[in-house]
């Protein structure tokens, strides 16, 4: 999951990925990243274009009871599942659920980011869709929700998440 928040005219974002198995997805959004799992929290600088740089915080899943004190001005969300979990992935929509209900971040755009597409034994997009009942969260959330699927390990669809972010800046 990814948190964007503004702290003295600097825009922030802070990715958190539930399983702690983070690669270093965002360091650099036009390249394919390095796959060195994160440990604890981890900040790189993205250019999203001339004008704009933003400073991405990483929080692995490990970190989840403290996700909480990163929603307090947050105007952006990412938040990645791993489809090649299948174990984890009914804890991961617990999660995400629980953070979509926070005050703090009603009507946040959300980008919900379905990690390791390149493997050969993940949880299809429907069967997930089905599964987590992805329409009804989507139908019911306060948030705008915007799910892409992607592969850290090769940067299949970080091209979209670099869209994503450039559609939903908002300078302050």
């Amino acid at each position: 999951m990814c948190l964007f928040y503004v702290l003295a005219n600097m825009f922030v974002n802070s990715l958190i990925n539930f399983d702690c198995t983070s690669k270093g997805t965002f360091e650099n959004l036009h390249e394919i990243p390095a796959t060195i799992p994160t440990v604890g929290t981890n900040m790189v600088s993205v250019l999203l274009s001339k004008k704009i740089d933003i400073v991405i915080r990483e929080l692995g899943g490990c970190m989840g009871p403290i996700w909480h004190s990163y929603f307090r001005d947050t105007e952006y969300l990412m938040y990645m599942i791993d489809l090649n979990n299948r174990q984890q992935i009914s804890a991961a929509c617990i999660q995400l659920l629980t953070i979509l209900q926070d005050k703090q971040l009603t009507n946040t755009p959300v980008l919900l980011l379905l990690n390791k597409i390149d493997m050969a034994t993940i949880m299809s997009r429907p069967e997930f869709e089905n599964y987590l009942r992805l329409e009804e969260i989507i139908q019911y959330s306060t948030q705008n929700i915007t799910v892409h699927e992607i592969s850290a390990w090769n940067g299949k669809g970080l091209e979209e998440i670099l869209r994503w972010l450039q559609a939903n800046y908002k300078p302050r």
